[in-house]
């Protein structure tokens, strides 16, 4: 075998089963590589930012790594986005980034660049030299991808054709829980103490194994819940709890945070206000309020809950927060907004099906309306770069064949990588696409008022319009293969939405909405 295929090879026996591609001349020998290595699925992606969300979605649905393929340094910078994303949900990914044959990085070849710098902005990062040591360095990658990182191993041309005799495949090492243990007893401590605390969620603690010791740990305690601002994977719908999220905004944030003197975070990091603010602070939480976190391995997070479960006291109180009962919203009439198409998905959703958020602006009455809707698995925006949503879902489709996948979109947002059409369209994924068309970048107008900005003038006004020239959304969809269509009313797009259910395959539904 060649130093291609060996990687590939140990890839697959290490648990990969898919590698999303944007392949160049430098991963010839890889791509080669994956006709040899049968188990692997190769999924094209024409943009690599969609190949780095895709295999965002995939992972935070499988639990599991995927593979992406990129080409040079170029290459992984347009996939770093859906990277930082990636790397901010805790994503198990491994990236295999091709360079120059060692030999020729001395000739400053144009597509030279320096990936190592690049790469390490999201992730570890490791680079392939040695032949012998290839299988062992490409288990040791997925062992570390499994503990919620993004790994980057950068694989020079020679090493990948280079021919090698005998080597044995390596299997990555078991992965371990690491918790510790001292911040679990300290947090014990404080929800046993405290008559008014509050446990901040995120992470693994928002999925169906977290959440069982959540709900023992509420029943003992009488804590408030709170889930993180943008959760990476939450199961959320009928059955579940009701646990409303951190506010964006930061004056919001601090008057919900500031209602409790003590705050255990599981999974969640310390509150940070997203941007800076004229006198607003940076953190949250204030100088008087008690702040503990459970600190262990993403995945581990479960884990953590229940031993901190076994750790605490019950006490008598009367605040259980009870489970949201199985209600779907009314299907709204007339003309459509935001808030009525929020309406309308968490009404018509089905069981079990996966809703990919980046509706930003458009979607905000979506996760109070959706609390009682049929279980489903919510995934969010953890990064905040845009243009994660169609490839997310893109990646969830694929990790999940069969479950429905709901792509709740921002005109904006989709713009940046809506080459994921092209691919849900090529592998028949089941993605519905709701794109909400309000032809503005309405954040951008929404944070330039509270700039104190008290009129936007004409220059600024431009850069945050989408409508000159319209796009065409219907168009746009049904060029990459993806049936299409637009909605005028809430009745339209109740039909739409009930024969993009029924029928097969990805479908986009245009929702025009009133510009504010």
């Amino acid at each position: 075998m060649n130093g291609a295929e060996i990687l590939m090879t140990t890839a697959l026996e290490s648990g990969i089963k898919v590698c999303f591609s944007n392949p160049g001349t430098t991963e010839m020998p890889l791509l080669a590589a994956l006709d040899s290595t049968p188990g692997m699925r190769g999924v094209l992606g024409m943009f690599e930012g969609v190949c780095t969300g895709a295999a965002d979605g995939y992972g935070r649905m499988k639990d599991s790594p995927a593979m992406t393929l990129l080409h040079l340094g170029p290459g992984l910078g347009n996939g770093l986005a859906n990277l930082h994303n990636a790397r901010r949900a805790d994503t198990p990914i491994v990236n295999l980034i091709g360079d120059h044959a060692t030999w020729h990085l001395a000739a400053d070849a144009p597509l030279t660049m320096d990936i190592e710098s690049i790469a390490k902005t999201v992730g570890v990062t490791q680079r392939l030299d040695c032949l012998e040591t290839l299988s062992q360095s490409t288990a040791d990658a997925v062992h570390s991808a499994m503990s919620g990182q993004v790994v980057s191993l950068i694989v020079p041309h020679d090493v990948q054709w280079s021919e090698a005799q005998g080597l044995e495949i390596a299997s990555p090492t078991a992965s371990r829980a690491n918790i510790n243990a001292d911040s679990v007893a300290e947090a014990a401590k404080i929800l046993n103490d405290s008559s008014n605390a509050l446990l901040l969620l995120g992470g693994a603690a928002l999925r169906k194994e977290g959440l069982k010791f959540v709900e023992k740990i509420q029943e003992k305690t009488g804590c408030a819940l709170l889930a993180e601002t943008f959760p990476s994977h939450f199961e959320r719908g009928a059955g579940s709890q009701q646990i409303d999220r951190l506010p964006y905004f930061p004056e919001k944030a601090i008057d919900v945070l500031s209602r409790y003197e003590c705050i255990v975070s599981a999974g969640a990091p310390l509150p940070v206000s997203f941007f800076a603010y004229q006198g607003m602070p940076s953190f949250l939480i204030n100088e008087q309020q008690k702040f503990a976190s459970l600190e262990s391995s993403p995945r581990a997070i479960p884990l953590a809950l229940e031993h901190l479960e076994d750790a605490l006291l019950k006490k008598g109180h009367d605040r259980r927060i009870a489970q949201n009962q199985f209600k779907n919203p009314e299907l709204p009439q007339g003309e459509l907004s935001g808030k009525k198409v929020s309406y309308i998905l968490a009404a018509m959703q089905p069981d079990n099906a996966i809703i990919v958020d980046e509706s930003v602006t458009s979607g905000g009455a979506y996760y109070q309306s959706s609390a009682t809707a049929m279980p489903h698995s919510l995934i969010t925006l953890t990064g905040g770069a845009i243009g994660y949503g169609m490839p997310c879902a893109t990646g969830a489709a694929i990790a999940c064949p069969d479950r429905p996948v709901f792509d709740f979109q921002a005109d904006g947002s989709a713009m940046y990588t809506i080459q994921a059409l092209w691919t849900q369209a090529r592998e028949g994924l089941d993605v519905t696409t709701l794109l909400c068309s309000n032809r503005n970048y309405n954040i951008l107008q929404m944070e330039y008022k509270r700039a104190g900005y008290r009129h936007m003038g004409e220059k600024a006004r431009a850069l945050t319009e989408l409508d000159n020239p319209f796009l065409d959304w219907v168009g746009i969809s049904k060029g990459m293969g993806v049936p299409a269509v637009s909605v005028d009313s809430a009745e339209s797009l109740v039909t739409a939405l009930k024969i993009a259910i029924e029928e097969p395959g990805p479908h986009l539904i245009e929702i025009p909405l009133p510009v504010r």
